[in-house]
């Protein structure tokens, strides 16, 4: 079921009389033959190997079509996770401020270093990683947690295995085929033969078990988790450091949502003794600062951590850093600064409880409704279940009923299927609309 329609270009160049090539583009006009020029390039068999559009974009389509054919609809999205308080005025400030400075001959400054600043390094090493042994330099400094992602793939060998929670966030899988580890995508089970699909269902506590689980070179694992709202325990995350020490494993530990966590569960992998040495995290400032279109974030990555044969894997990440990327924006880097001074991170708390009070009112309004409701409580996300029901077929007539956007559980993985995944990023005159359509519709 995908409003997204792949369109044929059909190229036929004079030089070759065989079968016509064909490119994809993405289309709602249904399939258009062109005829043309085309290269000799044969296209990517990885590129070849994913299934379908990306997730996020899908769902931006799908409300384009929506509003097409309800021109007069008042859209409520709570969908993609993006952002939509305004960042306080201290931090925009000194964004502000540094853009200026960069008209002086006095403020003007060129490329930094690819790592990032190193006060900002220190301040986000002191803020989030205080007595767990993380040093400034052993912070590195990006343009999002999803780009580095994509560096991690890049670092990583070519023949390393991959481990993902199910369901779980669809970047971690996309780049695990675009790098080629994944082999071939299965029909009858949803997943791709080479990939470890970890089950996290409510039966389990959304945390796997290890004790069945195969070896993997590479786990990635994120807490508070995306999509389903659960934070791991310190327990559970004990497990998961002694899993990847017996296994020679190497754990990518995504903390991206670590602000919203309301309880005592650990907000960083490197609070379980033994991390450092198997564990990689990434984060980022878009949940928590209201950074998605800043574009801030960081990698840790612990001087202890090696690989088989001994070589650190710091001076590897650095090597990719510098080789592909020109570090981030100075002017986004002087936003990151300001949040963390304290004046700055106590405002933009305040703005992370806004997000948390939407959270409980969606969980309220789902729960009122006798449904199965996870998450909100640690994450800005909202896992509800629909059992016996298709996501996809629950987010239609969430979207075509009621004008609202969620996300398809399945979009996350087989083990999303029966879920829809609501955001509570919105302002709160939306949520509680929201509310009301969503009970009148149930």
């Amino acid at each position: 079921m995908h409003y997204l329609q792949l369109s044929s270009r059909i190229c036929m160049p004079s030089c070759i009389s065989s079968q016509p090539k064909t490119s994809w583009t993405s289309s709602t006009s249904g399939n258009e033959m062109r005829v043309g020029h085309c290269t000799k390039v044969s296209r990517s068999v990885n590129m070849e190997n994913l299934q379908n559009e990306y997730l996020f974009p899908e769902i931006f389509m799908r409300e384009f079509v929506h509003t097409q054919k309800y021109p007069h609809a008042r859209l409520i999205r709570l969908g993609v996770g993006n952002t939509t308080e305004p960042i306080p005025d201290i931090i925009t400030s000194s964004m502000a401020e540094h853009a200026h400075a960069l008209s002086t001959v006095q403020g003007y400054r060129g490329y930094g270093a690819e790592q990032g600043h190193m006060e900002l390094r220190r301040a986000i090493a002191e803020k989030f990683y205080n007595n767990m042994g993380i040093e400034g330099d052993e912070v590195f400094v990006s343009d999002g947690a999803q780009c580095d992602i994509s560096r991690l793939q890049m670092l990583l060998g070519s023949n390393v295995t991959v481990a993902v929670q199910d369901p779980s966030f669809p970047a971690y899988i996309d780049s695990t085929v675009i790098a080629g580890r994944a082999g071939r995508f299965q029909e009858e089970t949803g997943k791709y033969k080479n990939i470890v699909y970890l089950n996290c269902r409510p039966e389990n506590n959304f945390f796997p078990d290890l004790s069945t689980a195969s070896r993997a070179d590479i786990i990635f694992f994120c807490s508070p988790n995306n999509p389903t709202g659960n934070a791991a325990s310190q327990q559970q995350l004990k497990q998961l450091v002694e899993f990847a020490k017996a296994n020679g494993s190497i754990i990518v530990y995504d903390s991206s949502y670590a602000a919203y966590i309301s309880d005592d569960s650990p907000r960083s992998i490197y609070e379980i003794p033994g991390a450092r040495e198997v564990a990689i995290e990434v984060s980022s400032f878009s949940k928590f600062a209201g950074f998605t279109g800043v574009r801030l974030g960081w990698t840790v990555v612990p001087d202890e951590l090696s690989y088989a044969n001994g070589f650190p894997v710091i001076k590897d990440y650095n090597r990719i850093v510098c080789t592909c990327f020109n570090g981030a924006s100075n002017i986004a880097q002087a936003g990151g600064l300001a949040c963390l001074s304290a004046e700055g991170y106590q405002v933009i708390t305040t703005v992370v409880d806004y997000y948390k009070e939407n959270a409980k009112i969606i969980v309220d309004t789902f729960r009122s409704l006798g449904l199965k409701v996870y998450g909100g409580k640690n994450a800005p996300y909202i896992w509800v279940h629909f059992p016996g029901l298709s996501s996809w077929d629950v987010f239609n007539e969430i979207l075509e009923k009621t004008d609202i956007v969620t996300i398809p559980g399945k979009g996350f993985g087989p083990g999303g299927e029966e879920y829809i995944r609501v955001g509570a990023f919105a302002h709160r005159e939306s949520i509680l609309e929201a509310s009301k359509r969503l009970k009148t519709l149930f």
